[in-house]
């Protein structure tokens, strides 16, 4: 296969072209880096928990309280 040079290209093609790379790179940087990877058991038991208390009534803290918390800016 003879590669194509950008010159070759019609307009239609390069603007493809660049749709394509400019996607593929917010993918990589935007993409979800624990995508496809299995959560532990007692990280899962952790959540499980979590959200019982919550469908109880449990009390949450919002996350802007935590950040100051934290001493982050939010």
């Amino acid at each position: 296969m003879t590669p194509t040079r950008i010159a070759d290209l019609t307009v239609e093609e390069f603007k493809d072209l660049i749709r394509q790379v400019v996607t593929e790179t917010i993918r990589e940087l935007f993409g979800d880096p624990d995508a496809g990877l299995e959560l532990r058991e007692e990280i899962k038991a952790a959540l499980q928990r979590s959200l019982a208390a919550v469908q109880a009534g449990g009390e949450t803290i919002p996350a802007e309280v935590v950040a100051a918390q934290l001493g982050l800016d939010w």
